[in-house]
């Protein structure tokens, strides 16, 4: 539908944000007070929140946004964002009724949870901010190597990354971890809207931190936009004694303001008191006084720009055709227009239902009408809903892009190397990959934050080079000068080098991970880190999972295997967080052959409908690899979690399970039993995570087919024991037991690593062959014991 112009625009959209804020109002006050409560807690939702941003985003949906923009709203404003969707028809009013409920709308917006298309999910503070920054690059990515498809999505402009956030976001360290990525990468397209309303969770934020703030986004060059103070004050600031005024909300402390908004919106002269007393003998201040009762006073000294439709507009509209980052700093009222407004305590403050009853007499909304989107406006109902059914954002469909599957190849297994490491085929399988033009290769991203080489990414970079917005020479190379390297920057390389820090690197997998929804194109993204970093990026890695987000992650060194490295180096918990990470799928090989399996059907998962992200956890151990040909069967097994490396006898006394680089040691161990204890079996767990997956899915469900671990292990005498074996924590296997029902005995590590060659480790760890003999004697004893299996 056309948009149709109203005779007032600006105060359609003031008509429009009044409702905006009562339905985001009644979302909360409904799901607190009126629907029915079973277990007794608070539902919550932060109505305090929400009003100080009910302007700002009334200003971007129903005016500034186009079709190609996209928005993080701020976690807390969640109501608003669905108040607003529900306005234009993209949500409805049993999602709104069940806030906060199973199936309704989210507490914050979710991608993946909520029915109105949340472009990207918040919760976490910081990072759907700095996921905008990275969006933007994606976009140019796409836009630059001409991969959009889409003719309707060819011809439109970038889109703009909008965030809309809470100034106490700011405190969070991955946002100028973020910025200084996107000040070398010249990030544009961007934009950050900044909810200043001076008020944080527990209180009021400290005086003159924003300007420290201020300086760093022009530090690195990004456009400050000062939101301050509305028309109303701008042109009494023009009166004598103006400048007075101005000066004396300037150096007001904003504990001090925030109580006299407090105060002053229920009523009294409190402002009035305090000009008289600091502004006294000051010219022209008492008929700036004069010309306004109590109530007009509260409003002009509240008359923020974050609040004042016009200023909003003016600002935004003021950028025009500028595509270099920009930061709005919007001064607002935690609680705006509403009884809670200025309290430092209602950031969890709710309105009581006396309260409400005030605040549904102040908006005008009759009993009844509390849901109705356009009943009780100041212009005609079908005026405002014509009005919204035409405006921008509004006319572009689905919001979700549906992004054609990549054709992959029969096979990507690399030349087979007689002795290899997990690490260096999954490489291999990159490198060869670049050799050549598939299809699967051309829409393959890598990134990294500074371990590109060490991880094995460099062959593919040499070949396939570095993306940038500007031409840049390898100056090496240039200056000849003998370099493995050969890395070249330009706007057509597939891959992005970032700087060390990994949140930054989950937020980048997560971007591209979601280049399909959101710009119409499917990426193929492929990120390495070492794997004990995984925890220090472990919240961004859990919002780029719980987005839905498509990626590989590839992390290596691990364990102690790495072990001249130490302990800071030496992953243990690592295998756990796989296995607990919702919408990520951990696998840990042992050879090189399993490694290109596992990465075949990992971009397939990531392209599935029921799919999701890959985790590969790898060693640069180097191991003797197997002559063997993959058959249907035996790639099944690999990708399934397990398969048998050295079948058991049927009446073997144990049998070994073991993942990753500890192989070896595990045949030495059985080889030096075989004498004497013939026909242990050698299970390779190539994905713990899978192998549960299955079997919890049994457990829940039993008449779903057999689980994989259970058809692996249905051979087994009633007796047989289990040792599990794996450089990472034991819990990872030791499950196994319980699932079966069968005793076992876990090897693993539990401790930090430390410093030595690996016969040492493995020995002062207990993965030595030596141990694993003594695992095995320690499980037949048992069973000579007549040790129950459940006991």
């Amino acid at each position: 539908m056309a948009l149709v112009e109203p005779k007032n625009k600006i105060e359609t959209l003031r008509e429009l944000e009044k409702k905006v804020l009562w339905l985001a109002m009644w979302i909360i006050h409904n799901a607190n007070h009126v629907r029915p409560s079973r277990d007794g807690i608070k539902v919550g939702g932060h109505q305090a929140s929400c009003a100080s941003v009910a302007t700002l985003m009334t200003a971007l949906y129903f005016d500034v946004l186009k079709p190609q923009d996209r928005v993080a709203v701020k976690p807390h404003a969640s109501p608003v964002f669905h108040a607003i969707q529900y306005m234009m028809g993209r949500q409805d009013q049993s999602a709104l009724e069940s806030f906060r409920a199973l199936g309704g709308a989210q507490s914050y917006p979710s991608r993946t949870k909520d029915r109105d298309e949340v472009d990207f999910s918040t919760g976490s503070v910081g990072l759907g901010v700095a996921m905008t920054l990275f969006a933007s690059m994606v976009q140019d990515y796409v836009r630059l190597h001409h991969l959009v498809q889409d003719s309707g999505l060819q011809q439109q402009p970038a889109g703009r990354m909008i965030a809309v956030m809470g100034d106490a976001e700011l405190d969070e360290g991955n946002i100028y971890e973020a910025m200084l990525e996107g000040w070398k990468y010249d990030v544009r397209n961007l934009w950050w809207v900044i909810d200043y309303n001076r008020q944080s969770l527990d209180g009021v934020v400290s005086d003159g931190l924003f300007q420290k703030i201020r300086q760093f986004f022009g530090t690195v060059d990004w456009n400050v936009h000062m939101l301050k103070y509305g028309k109303k004050l701008e042109r009494v600031f023009q009166q004598p004694g103006g400048e007075a005024l101005r000066n004396w909300i300037d150096e007001c402390p904003n504990d001090l303001y925030s109580a006299l908004t407090f105060k002053g919106q229920a009523g009294g002269s409190t402002w009035r008191d305090n000009l008289k007393r600091d502004l006294h003998g000051v010219k022209g201040i008492k008929p700036i006084l004069d010309a306004h009762d109590d109530e007009a006073l509260h409003t002009l000294m509240t008359n923020l720009a974050g609040h004042d439709m016009e200023a909003v507009l003016d600002a935004f509209h003021g950028v025009k055709d500028d595509d270099g980052p920009q930061c709005f700093i919007a001064y607002t009222v935690k609680g705006f227009n509403t009884p809670l407004a200025g309290h430092k305590d209602n950031h969890a403050g709710l309105m009581t239902p006396d309260q409400m009853a005030l605040f549904r007499s102040h908006m005008g909304v009759p009993e009844g009408d509390e849901w109705d989107p356009f009943a009780n406006l100041g212009m005609p109902a079908e005026e405002v809903r014509d009005y919204v059914s035409g405006v921008s954002f509004n006319r572009g469909g689905s919001r979700i892009h549906k992004a054609a599957r990549v054709e992959l190849p029969d096979s990507i297994v690399p030349k087979r190397a007689a002795k290899t490491s997990t690490q260096q085929a999954f490489g291999a399988v990159l490198n060869e990959l670049a050799r050549g033009n598939s299809a699967l290769a051309s829409r393959i991203v890598t990134t990294s934050p500074d371990v590109t080489v060490s991880t094995n990414l460099g062959p593919w970079v040499n070949q396939r080079g570095i993306f940038s917005l500007d031409m840049r020479n390898d100056v090496f190379r240039d200056e000849k000068v003998a370099s493995a390297q050969k890395w070249l920057r330009h706007g057509g390389g597939q891959h992005f080098e970032l700087g060390i820090a990994e949140s930054n690197l989950f937020l980048m997998l997560a971007s591209l991970g979601l280049s399909g929804p959101l710009f119409g194109t499917r990426l193929l993204p492929v990120g390495t880190l070492y794997d004990p970093f995984i925890a220090r990026g472990l919240d961004s890695l859990n919002y780029a999972c719980y987005q839905g987000a498509r990626f590989m992650v590839v992390a290596t060194p691990s364990g102690i295997t790495l072990a001249p490295e130490g302990g800071a180096h030496q992953s243990v918990s690592t295998p756990l967080i796989g296995m607990g990470q919702p919408g990520l799928l951990s696998f840990e090989p042992a050879y090189a052959d399993e490694v290109a399996e596992i990465m075949a059907w990992g971009f397939d998962y990531m392209q599935a409908d029921d799919g999701g992200a890959v985790y590969l956890r790898l060693s640069t151990r180097p191991l003797e690899q197997p002559e063997r040909e993959i058959t249907p069967d035996l790639r099944a097994d690999i990708v399934s979690g397990g398969y048998w490396l050295r079948e058991p006898d049927p009446q073997a006394p144990a049998v070994i399970v073991y993942t990753g680089a500890v192989v070896p040691e595990v045949l030495q161990a059985r080889e030096m039993l075989e004498e004497e204890l013939p026909g242990i079996g050698v299970l390779a767990v190539t994905s713990a995570d899978r192998l549960y997956a299955g079997w919890q899915s049994r457990t829940r469900r039993p008449d779903t087919p057999v689980s994989h671990l259970e058809k692996l292990m249905g051979g087994l005498g009633p007796e047989t024991r289990i040792i599990t074996v794996q450089d990472g924590h034991p819990a990872n296997l030791s499950w196994i037991g319980s699932a079966l029902g069968r005793r076992l005995f876990p090897l693993g590590v539990t401790g930090f690593g430390q410093s030595g060659d690996l016969p040492d480790l493995y020995q002062t760890y207990g993965l030595d062959a030596e141990s694993i003999m003594d695992a095995v004697a320690a499980a037949c004893v048992d069973k000579a014991r007549g040790t129950p299996m459940a006991v």
